[in-house]
């Protein structure tokens, strides 16, 4: 549950301002908490089915055909944007470890790290499935909290920055605004286990007495008490010490002490490397099953080399080419994240359940569908904005 986008909070909040920023901080959690537990409840409500991809359930909802329509497209470029993130930002945090351990060695590029950090995937790219990559989500899980603890308390540690300020940083009216909903971007992306819950609750036994919403519900109680604790403080304690000079990584704001910072970016690293697969194995399985099921290729190993490798050069490529983490934050994060996570549970709530008009599920659901669809109109125009403006003074390649 705990992803990269925790970094950018105290930036995000910068462009949010305490006021809005304390509310959508704590609104987002409340809501995305409660399209999960939707999900979880919708797994098995079909007596003797199980629904274990997302776009089984849309085709449950919505009919076969606009039901894969509606949910495989927001889904595919939902995990593919998070890894094109997580490349991201696990060059950069290599980066960053490079630059702090070795101040007198030659500066290398952000391409470079990005590279290093896609070699390993491409070997971990052929574990089969997610029971076998439940040992590196484990050590992903332990890292996100560390790294995440090691943010706020370094950051306190610092104290309160000599002039620190806390108006919006851009100087127009219009930059105010473009800033504002590309932060909300930011805050949907921090929320993105929507997208392969299912398949992560398929993985747990279930039969009629003991069905697997019980301890899958469990679950996400712990996880998402450890989101609190991990977000929270790191968004509100990274802006009360930075203000508007915060980075869009809370990391790269801090220099010292310098080990417990390489320490927080290694993290970092090992936990992006748990998320990446986390993220990338439903990818693997939709390609795979569409080149045999469609195109009639052979389950063959050598399919499977290829399509994988294929797919983690490209992550890398796009990687490489827009190495602008705030941005692409804002950008996937209200353009796919917010209809995956914030609404479209709700939608298929509806649709199945009919509750009555009115009624505190009905007014609910409702009201995430508004908000998720007005962060989803909205949030992607900052996050491009964003883009652009980083890419004219960006070197493509050089």
């Amino acid at each position: 549950m705990v992803g990269a986008g925790v970094l950018s909070l105290p930036s995000g909040m910068s462009d949010l301002g305490w006021g809005p920023g304390v509310v959508i901080l704590v609104l987002s959690w409340i809501i995305t908490l409660y399209t999960l537990w939707e999900m979880v409840e919708m797994h098995e409500m079909v007596p003797g089915k199980r629904f274990d991809r997302y776009h089984e359930l849309g085709q449950h909802v919505f009919g076969e055909k606009l039901g894969l329509w509606i949910v495989v497209p927001q889904q595919l470029i939902c995990e593919v944007g998070m890894n094109i993130v997580y490349m991201v930002t696990g060059g950069k945090s290599l980066q960053k470890v490079h630059d702090l351990v070795c101040n007198n060695c030659r500066t290398m590029k952000t391409s470079y790290f990005i590279m290093i950090f896609a070699s390993v995937h491409f070997v971990l790219a052929h574990l089969p499935n997610f029971n076998a990559i439940s040992g590196i989500s484990l050590a992903a899980a332990v890292m996100s909290l560390s790294y995440s603890t090691i943010a706020w308390i370094a950051s306190a540690h610092k104290g309160i920055q000599e002039g620190v300020q806390y108006r919006y940083k851009a100087t127009s009216t219009s930059g105010t605004i473009f800033n504002f909903i590309n932060a909300l971007g930011d805050l949907a992306f921090a929320y993105a286990g929507h997208n392969v819950v299912l398949e992560i609750q398929a993985t747990i036994p279930s039969s009629p007495k003991n069905p697997s919403k019980g301890p899958m519900w469990k679950g996400v109680i712990i996880a998402y008490l450890i989101v609190a604790l991990c977000y929270f403080p790191v968004a509100l304690i990274g802006y009360w010490m930075f203000g508007n000079a915060v980075s869009d990584n809370i990391l790269v704001s801090l220099h010292k002490p310098t080990w417990l910072i390489v320490i927080a970016n290694l993290f970092v690293v090992i936990h992006l490397i748990g998320g990446y697969q986390l993220y990338a194995m439903p990818v693997f399985d939709m390609i795979e099953t569409l080149m045999v099921k469609k195109l009639n290729f052979k389950p063959t190993r050598m399919l499977r080399f290829i399509v994988r490798h294929i797919y983690v050069a490209f992550t890398m490529f796009v990687g490489i080419t827009f190495p602008f983490f705030g941005g692409l934050l804002g950008f996937f994060g209200g353009l796919v994240f917010a209809p995956t996570t914030y609404f479209l549970p709700c939608i298929m709530w509806l649709t199945i359940y009919k509750p009555k008009k009115f009624s505190i599920s009905w007014l609910a659901n409702w009201i995430c569908i508004i908000l998720g669809m007005l962060l989803m109109i909205l949030s992607p125009i900052g996050g491009l904005r964003s883009i652009i403006l980083n890419a004219k003074t960006y070197g493509f390649y050089q």
